[in-house]
């Protein structure tokens, strides 16, 4: 957010300080086109940052349902019923090492997902 404040004000600077000769309208409005971006990146960066809060941190795997085990990268409701019906695991590897998902699926979630307390 730091970035996008002062990409601003180097931007308002660089158009205030420039030596052509514009119009008061022209700088105006190029002014307003600067300052509608930063601000459309701001609320961006926001949002990103009040997603990133909201996560609760890595899922369960032996106490979560099958609409949140769903809802991590590439498992679907058939593969989130079979990560269910096999629990209970005492590692979140068991679910590549007992053929309950493969290796680059385990891949993609791991660091999503514990088996511990």
């Amino acid at each position: 957010m730091k970035r996008v404040l002062l990409l601003t004000c180097g931007l308002l600077f660089f158009v205030g300080c420039s030596s052509s000769d514009r119009s008061p309208d022209a700088i105006r409005q190029r002014t307003a086109n600067a300052t509608a971006t930063a601000t459309r990146d701001a609320k961006a960066v926001a949002q990103g940052v009040a997603e990133g809060l909201k996560q609760k941190g890595p899922i369960h795997i032996n106490r979560a349902s099958e609409d949140d085990l769903a809802t991590l990268p590439g498992i679907d409701h058939a593969t989130a019923h079979r990560i269910v019906v096999g629990r209970p695991y005492n590692d979140s590897s068991e679910l590549y090492k007992r053929h309950i998902v493969s290796k680059s699926e385990y891949d993609r979630i791991a660091g999503q997902i514990t088996a511990h307390e």
